[in-house]
């Protein structure tokens, strides 16, 4: 364990060194971010100019809601997207036949290589946009329901990781598979809806078979007293050991039948 802490902690340095070289960037991408999030709370004001409620969320209950899937999208951001997204270009530049004769676990070196600074100051804002609507709502969460929220925003976020570490290994047959990896990080817009919203089929879909609804939704209830059950939190912690099963036997099957690049 302590080898493979060393080992992170040097993959940190090089991302702050990587970003502080590129400070434009690194600074434009951070502005892009804030300004397509303040984007989405414009829309939810203009919808509740026409109404008072979606389901049984009120308005501030929503803006918390999308405050919470924002923390999970910027630290899915942070630590993984950028490495998953990469899997493909590995695959056909025959890089990842040097990173499987490294000796660490080779899904550690592709999933964690990179770290994308500027996710961690949009998660910032996201979190002070959760703050003021707990105000807003005259809530003040308990210390145990706030040390749930961080419990399932980490299972959030590795459920999404999971989920779009096992797309990525399409890769290993198409190559280039890019387009299904962005497409799955479309689909962040649905989770940041509430669940009253949806109803039969679509429901059902995007709680069990791609679980977005759960993963924001879940937290955001648990911060604002809206649970009815136990039975949603339980869910979602499911739903993260089942996506990480299936994101591990998928890429233990796909090396097993990669040739490598020179092949």
């Amino acid at each position: 364990m302590k080898r493979y802490l060393t080992i992170y902690a040097e993959l940190w340095k090089n991302s702050v060194v990587r970003e502080m070289s590129f400070k434009a960037n690194f600074l434009l991408w951070i502005l892009v971010e804030l300004l397509w999030f303040a984007l989405q709370l414009t829309f939810i004001t203009v919808i509740y100019n026409h109404t008072d409620h979606i389901g049984d969320w009120s308005k501030w209950e929503v803006v918390l809601l999308m405050g919470s899937s924002h923390v999970i999208q910027q630290l899915f951001q942070a630590f993984f997207l950028t490495n998953c997204t990469q899997l493909s270009e590995l695959i056909r530049t025959g890089k990842l036949d040097f990173m499987l004769l490294l000796p660490i676990s080779t899904r550690f070196i592709i999933s964690l290589r990179q770290v994308d600074l500027g996710g961690f100051v949009n998660g910032a804002s996201a979190t002070a946009v959760i703050i003021y609507s707990l105000r807003q709502l005259g809530h003040v969460p308990a210390a145990v329901e706030v040390f749930g929220f961080c419990v399932f925003v980490v299972a959030g976020v590795l459920i999404h990781y999971s989920l779009l570490f096992l797309l990525a290994t399409v890769s290993f047959w198409t190559v280039r598979a890019q387009g299904i990896v962005w497409g799955y990080y479309s689909l962040f817009n649905i989770a940041r809806l509430p669940d009253a919203a949806f109803r039969g089929f679509f429901k059902v879909f995007f709680t069990f078979a791609i679980p977005m609804l759960l993963v924001a939704n879940v937290p955001a209830k648990l911060l604002v007293a809206k649970l009815r059950s136990p039975l949603e939190m339980v869910l979602l912690l499911m739903m993260m050991v089942v996506c990480f099963l299936m994101s591990h036997v998928g890429w233990r099957f796909s090396l097993k039948h990669y040739t490598s690049a020179s092949a």
